[in-house]
């Protein structure tokens, strides 16, 4: 099994408990801009606590091997925080990020666009809200990595210059959008 399969697998899940979710990250960045390496996927879901239960069971079935804990995704989910998913077969980890609640988490979840993999149509974060989202990465890590990974998508994928100004300036990173542009 690849990791596109894996990904496959937990989105057919998640689109089978009514778990609204989209790809981040590194992964997303691989379709809206320059494919890089990267380590792990990252999903964003909108959980409710009684899809936990659920949830890790379909996760545990994925194959024999896995790795989920019914206790870390209550935890995540009381926390507002992470938890996550291990494939060792393909040596792939998954990190389940919980929705925090504010408007823009919100926002990005709902504006997700449905992407073909392997014949499977799978809900990404949209190209803007992934720039906006490495904007804030930006802003607490300083590492370049967010910074690349921006002017890529900006390089490569169509995007809505005034939406991300918009929500930049909500969240304080309009100096930094501003240079990059």
């Amino acid at each position: 099994m690849i990791p596109e399969e894996v990904l496959c697998k937990i989105a057919k899940i998640l689109k089978n408990l009514k778990i609204p979710y989209i790809v981040t990250g590194g992964f997303a960045v691989s379709v809206w801009g320059r494919p890089r390496f990267t380590a792990d996927i990252d999903i964003v879901v909108e959980l409710m606590p009684q899809n936990i239960k659920y949830l890790a069971k379909n996760l545990l079935s994925i194959d024999k091997n896995v790795y989920v804990s019914e206790e870390a995704i209550r935890e995540a989910l009381q926390n507002k925080s992470e938890f996550n998913f291990i494939h060792p077969q393909t040596g792939l980890k998954v990190d389940f990020w919980i929705v925090k609640g504010d408007a823009f988490d919100k926002l990005r979840i709902k504006r997700g666009i449905a992407k073909k993999i392997k014949n499977q149509k799978v809900n990404f974060i949209s190209p803007e809200d992934l720039i906006l989202s490495k904007l804030i990465w930006y802003k607490k890590s300083h590492s370049t990595r967010q910074l690349e990974d921006i002017e890529s998508i900006l390089k490569i994928s169509k995007v809505d210059l005034k939406y991300i100004k918009k929500w930049a300036k909500e969240q304080s990173t309009s100096d930094v959008f501003n240079k990059l542009i």
